[in-house]
């Protein structure tokens, strides 16, 4: 089996979809392997958004997803899970996302995108190692 990581962000747990984005993987027949509610703290948001910390919207990125909880998941199928779940949430934008994939049925503006997924099976290990390192 395979692992990824995901994030459904602050704007998605003020607005009660958590159940909604992890029933939508279950489905899909990914089984959820480790979940927790918690607010991020600025040092792990950093590590987490390090690749971008010489881009204008690094600031804001920091601010958005330490400002309240966040449930972070470690999701297990089969091969090319990250690329599974990527499909599933949708293009960043939502308003670029397609209908039918978490962003396009639930997102409303590129700044609050509801949920993060890594982008490449080596994110997901660098990702799951620091949010779940006894994992």
């Amino acid at each position: 089996m395979n692992r990824t990581f995901i994030i459904v962000k602050p704007d998605g747990v003020r607005r009660g979809l958590v159940g909604e984005v992890l029933s939508r993987f279950e489905r899909r027949g990914i089984k959820i392997v480790a979940a927790e509610l918690r607010t991020i703290d600025e040092v792990t948001a950093k590590a987490h958004y390090g690749e971008h910390a010489e881009k204008p919207f690094f600031v804001g990125l920091v601010e958005f997803i330490t400002s309240g909880p966040a449930l972070l998941a470690v999701l297990e199928g089969p091969d090319d899970t990250w690329k599974v779940a990527r499909t599933m949430i949708g293009a960043t934008n939502p308003a670029e996302s397609l209908p039918g994939t978490i962003r396009g049925d639930l997102g409303l503006v590129m700044s609050e995108n509801i949920i993060h997924g890594s982008d490449s099976a080596e994110s997901a290990a660098r990702e799951i190692a620091l949010f779940f390192p006894n994992l």
